[in-house]
This record gives structure tokens, C-alpha cells and sequence, in this order.
């Protein structure tokens, strides 16, 4: 049995602006590992991750599980 509930959030004006911060490093890393795909001619995760992971993760300030969230939907 799967149950699905929809839940709304109500962030603080701080907590919207880091979340949209968020996204938008998030977004803006897969663009970059994106080109990064294509130039290199690496798509799949593993070998992907091994080009991107530090870059990703030291240049846009991601935890480690967003860097490899990315890196995973891109592939």
C-alpha cells in the first residue's frame, strides 16, 4: 500500500531566500555539469561523478547529497 499526502510550506522570509538560493545553485550546476557531459562525451553517473563531483560541489557550495542529486539527473 503506498500513501501520498501533499503538504504545503510556509517558510519564514529567510528560510524562502535560502531555498531559492538554493535552487538556483542547484540549477545552475546542472548547466555546468551538463556542458561538462557533452564536451568530455561522459554520460553515465559513475564516470560523470568522477568529473563534476568536486567542481560542483566546491564551486556552488552543495551539500554532498544535492552535488550527487545533480549529477545523477543530468546523467
Amino acid at each position: 500500500m503506498k500513501l501520498v499526502v501533499q503538504v504545503r510550506l510556509l517558510p519564514t522570509p529567510e528560510q524562502a531566500a535560502a531555498l531559492e538560493a538554493t535552487l538556483r545553485a542547484v540549477n545552475a550546476a546542472a548547466c555546468q555539469v551538463s556542458t561538462l557531459a557533452y564536451d568530455q562525451r561522459v554520460f553515465r553517473n559513475y564516470d560523470l561523478r568522477k568529473h563534476a563531483y568536486t567542481s560542483i560541489k566546491d564551486h556552488y557550495g552543495l551539500a554532498a547529497q544535492a552535488a550527487q542529486h545533480v549529477i545523477k539527473k543530468v546523467a
